[in-house]
């Protein structure tokens, strides 16, 4: 990371606050931290943050997640490691990270529905 750069954290504490608040909260959901850190990951590998990618990889490997699903991540509609619900939420992850280019369509949202409760 560049060190000329002032971190997000110092610089608006409170939104950072809310961030790290949020990112909690949901990796307490039902979706559980697994599914939450592949996510993660998968997104750091479109936006190139080495820093990110670092970060959710050890949090993964901490967690036991076997080296060939992740190895097999960015290629993950192709690759047997994954299941429905995880190719569910890749294929929306992917889709808002790059939102203006996916428009975030109902045929990629649809299926979470099959996968994952709503909750109010």
């Amino acid at each position: 990371m560049n060190q000329l750069r002032q971190p997000f954290s110092e610089l608006s504490p409170e939104v950072y606050k809310g961030l790290v608040q949020a990112s909690i909260a949901l990796e307490k959901s039902e979706l559980g931290n697994a599914l939450v850190e592949l996510v993660y990951l998968r997104v750091s590998q479109i936006n190139g943050c080495a820093f990110c990618l670092e970060k959710h990889s050890q949090a993964l490997a901490q967690r036991r997640h076997g080296a060939s699903k992740l190895d097999a991540l960015a290629g993950w509609r192709v690759s047997a490691h994954f299941t429905p619900a995880e190719r569910a939420a890749l294929a929306w992850a992917e889709s808002v990270t790059d939102i203006a280019a996916s428009h975030a369509e109902d045929e990629v949202y649809l299926p979470l529905r099959e996968h994952f409760t709503r909750v109010r």
